[in-house]
């Protein structure tokens, strides 16, 4: 079955807790510090193997989740790094998050991205060491690890694109110039998934890849059909050919087949519209087909208007040194857009909650890596509060004394100007 579009859960590792310890040194008090971190969190990593071809693995499988890290361990023992999670996808992949950034594009066999990343671990005590602090008993929790849910969409890689109404003849002529095998027969959509072949004749030994998609109707952008579905593997190739059925069924007309499937194009992705189209016109083993191809060629000039037969091969090699002629002048593939790095939030803001005011902006990461209910990390977190100049936004705020205030899952009372841990 083919697959080309899933929406699956991805949750990195988080990092282990940092250790609070100290050694066992005659002479020395309390030993000194020797808390060790804790290891990192383990990735999601996508790549990209060309051996595959549909994403219907992913129907089976949607939750994908790395392990944490160890914690860390006495005389600065630095805890294990957990193991990455590598997840094979089909050459063609994209990745984009709930919001529709772009995440991941993988367009070369054996590309590799990261799609959520695993937290640090968590600083042992080792790293609190003050001059007027010689022992600490703080350490760090863990860094969560990121989570998201993703879409991965498949987009088959080609040189030239089959387009035109259903029973145009697509099929058949990837068949004939190429060594795919696609289902033809005398009927619409007879295509139900896109087919890719690899066409090594023609001039010289450069081959091309050739994809044939669903058939195209008035309103395949709007879903009508099952064009709309499939215009997506269109979307990275370099010359399409038009096949315009010379003789389709009654009610229909040649000329107004082309304008229809132009618009269509054009509706879905005007960059598409734009790539170069070689005009081929269907069919002409069929004698009511000399006076349709005239009226194509009238109505398109000055566009050169090419001939054929896919099923006797009459004028395939002229429409195919076409296509190699335009291929030699565009030598690289459309270039893959640059993935959105997220950007990291620096900075926060206060934003209402029942009872108070919640804080919200990168001092949740370092709450996040607290260890609540320890009062000498509770009162680090508060002296990185000041230094943030939490407190001082609060009183500009005029954030009404005892009103509570959230941070991460840390819990405060404004009282007197000052953050009290509940």
């Amino acid at each position: 079955m083919f697959v080309d579009e899933v929406r699956i859960f991805v949750q990195a590792g988080s990092g282990g807790q940092g250790s609070v310890a100290f050694r066992r040194e005659k002479f020395v008090p309390n030993g000194g510090p020797a808390g060790g971190d804790g290891g990192r969190g383990g990735d999601i990593i996508f790549i990209a193997e060309s051996g595959l071809t549909t994403l219907m693995d992913f129907r089976h499988q949607r939750h994908f989740r790395a392990g944490n890290g160890d914690a860390g361990g006495n005389n600065n023992r630095h805890g294990a790094d957990a193991e990455d999670v590598v997840v094979r996808v089909p050459v063609g992949t994209v990745v984009t998050d709930d919001e529709g950034r772009l995440l991941a594009d993988l367009v070369e066999p054996g590309g590799t991205a990261v799609v959520a990343r695993g937290g640090r671990g968590g600083k042992g005590n080792t790293h609190f060491v003050s001059s007027v602090h010689r022992t600490p008993r703080v350490a760090e929790g863990g860094q969560p690890g990121e989570e998201r849910w993703i879409t991965l969409e498949l987009n088959l890689l080609a040189d030239v694109g089959l387009v035109g109404f259903p029973n145009a003849g697509k099929s058949t002529l990837i068949s004939v110039v190429s060594n795919a095998r696609p289902k033809i027969a005398d009927y619409p959509f007879t295509t139900l998934v896109p087919h890719l072949g690899v066409v090594t004749r023609y001039g010289d030994d450069k081959p091309f890849i050739i994809a044939d998609v669903p058939g195209l109707i008035e309103g395949a952008h709007q879903g009508i059909g099952l064009g709309d579905t499939f215009l997506r593997h269109l979307k990275r190739t370099r010359v399409l050919i038009h096949i315009v059925d010379l003789t389709p069924v009654e009610g229909r007309d040649p000329v107004t087949d082309y304008r229809i499937v132009e618009h269509e194009l054009a509706a879905f992705s005007p960059e598409l519209a734009e790539r170069p189209v070689v005009v081929v016109g269907n069919k002409t083993d069929v004698p009511e087909s000399a006076e349709p191809l005239e009226r194509l060629r009238a109505a398109l000039k000055p566009r050169e208007v090419f001939a054929m037969s896919a099923i006797t091969g009459e004028g395939i090699d002229a429409v195919m040194y076409k296509v190699k002629e335009i291929l030699a002048a565009i030598p690289f593939a459309t270039k893959a857009p640059r993935p959105i790095v997220t950007p990291t939030i620096r900075g926060f803001h206060l934003e209402p909650q029942e009872g108070g005011v919640r804080v919200v902006g990168d001092v949740e990461e370092r709450a996040a890596m607290t260890l609540w209910g320890r009062s000498e990390a509770e009162e680090y977190f508060c002296e990185y509060l000041r230094r943030r100049g939490v407190p001082q936004a609060l009183k500009k705020a005029n954030i009404e004394d005892d009103a509570y205030v959230f941070i991460g899952e840390g819990v405060f009372r404004w009282r007197e100007h000052e953050l009290v841990v509940e």
